[in-house]
């Protein structure tokens, strides 16, 4: 086994910082200064349409227009949608809308989006946004104009004409009427407005981007949310109870067989214990070597469920004591951090771990046939990431029954990422990513 520390090397962050906040800065200002026009287009359309299909509502066609106005607001709403993560760092979620039967009749198709939900929320976000959109676009606007304007005043102060009856602002404030009076007062205003302009715009798009969340996105989410502990409550029913049926198998295997031929052997040597001493003694001398073989299998077991060093000196001790007691070289790379108190994960995800790898691992030495093996762990900012890599023959699949499906229903029941790579002929990668 080789044992190498995975360390990151320290980076100057300060030009990534700079460069993060300026493309930032013109997401936010592209994402305001483009809802004011796309508000105002749907407000019109959106109201226009409402108005139409209320004027005609008792004859036939009042109900294809709102439908038609209805699917109109979805259009602009996804429009919406394919902005906001940008600005709120949040991955696009679209809600699922509902669809007509197949085969449903025309006036069917045509009450489906009337009896969605979402859709009254799409055409509630086209009428509010507006209000929204129309503040922080003056204010947004402002903030530019003040910052572009005031920081290059100085450039163009001498084609201003000014009047000999004219006051300016810095006249105002008893600061004379000099150019540089001008030119100092003008640009530390540009200054300030420059300072501030990544705050205000921010604050702005948030605002926007808020509103359209929470109408267009909120519900979704709720259901995607509702859907995934679903399904992290069923991998988890799934995974102890794959856990429960293999300690099951191991204990009847290993240790409760021993037990038996431990007490058969104990009987027999009970009997012989009068008519030949001797061979009660050797009796005895292989019932003693069942209990050591039985102990050694209790261990063992005990180890797989949760080992005393694992909870004493964290991941790095227990990895390496695993690989150092497996089958094949493995070349252990850990991040150190895991070892101490402040990078130590949450129990749950400490013990995930050390079964993933150790699942891992045996599942390399049974059958993938190889002759090395890479072990790496390391923990990124809300993340712990597994990868073990071997260069066996390969063919390796989450299918039902095989073993690495308890894996994956062990780490998805903990909201993590199961996956395998292993084509025909190898090698065979395995990652794992655990939430901590």
């Amino acid at each position: 086994m080789t044992t190498t520390t995975a360390t990151g090397l320290a980076a100057d962050a300060e030009p990534a910082a700079g460069r993060s906040m300026l493309r930032q800065l013109a997401i936010d200002s592209g994402y305001v200064l483009l809802g004011f026009p796309l508000a105002l287009a749907s407000l019109v359309v959106l109201v226009t349409g409402v108005a139409l299909s209320a004027g005609l509502a008792v004859t036939v066609t009042g109900l294809p227009i709102l439908a038609g106005t209805l699917y109109a607001a979805r259009g602009f709403a996804d429009v919406e949608r394919l902005q906001i993560p940008s600005v709120l760092r949040q991955p696009r979620v679209r809600p699922t809308y509902r669809t007509p039967q197949p085969g449903a009749g025309a006036w069917r198709r045509i009450l489906t989006p009337i009896a969605d939900p979402q859709s009254w929320l799409d055409l509630a976000h086209g009428w509010i946004r507006l209000v929204v959109a129309v503040c922080t676009f003056v204010i947004t606007m402002a903030w530019w104009a003040g910052a572009v304007s005031g920081s290059l005043y100085w450039a163009y102060d001498w084609a201003i004409p000014y009047g000999s009856e004219d006051q300016g602002l810095p006249e105002l404030l008893g600061l004379g009427d000099t150019a540089a009076a001008r030119i100092g007062l003008y640009t530390a205003c540009g200054v300030f407005f420059l300072i501030t302009l990544p705050v205000v715009v921010r604050g702005c798009a948030l605002m926007q981007a808020g509103l359209s969340r929470a109408l267009l996105t909120g519900v979704a989410e709720m259901r995607n949310r509702i859907t995934v502990l679903e399904e992290q409550k069923r991998a988890a029913v799934s995974a102890e109870a794959t856990a429960l049926r293999r300690l099951e198998r191991d204990i009847h295997d290993g240790p409760q067989q021993r037990l038996v031929r431990l007490a058969m052997d104990l009987s027999r040597a009970q009997q012989q214990l009068d008519s030949d001493p001797d061979a009660a003694r050797q009796t005895l001398g292989e019932a003693l070597a069942q209990t050591r073989d039985t102990l050694a299998e209790l261990r063992a077991l005990s180890r797989g469920i949760a080992p005393p060093i694992l909870v004493d000196r964290g991941l790095p001790s227990a990895l390496a004591a695993l690989a150092g007691r497996g089958l094949i070289p493995v070349e252990l790379a850990v991040d150190p951090r895991l070892g101490t108190r402040e990078g130590r994960p949450d129990p749950a995800i400490e013990s995930t771990a050390y079964f993933v790898v150790a699942e891992a691992l045996t599942n390399v030495a049974k059958h993938s046939r190889a002759t090395e093996c890479w072990l790496t762990v390391t923990r990124e900012e809300r993340a712990l990431r597994i990868v073990v890599i071997d260069d066996g023959e390969g063919g390796a699949h989450l299918s039902k029954g095989h073993g690495l499906t308890g894996l994956a229903d062990r780490v998805r029941a903990n909201d993590g990422t199961f996956t395998v790579l292993s084509p025909q002929g190898g090698p065979t990668e395995i990652r794992a990513e655990l939430p901590c």
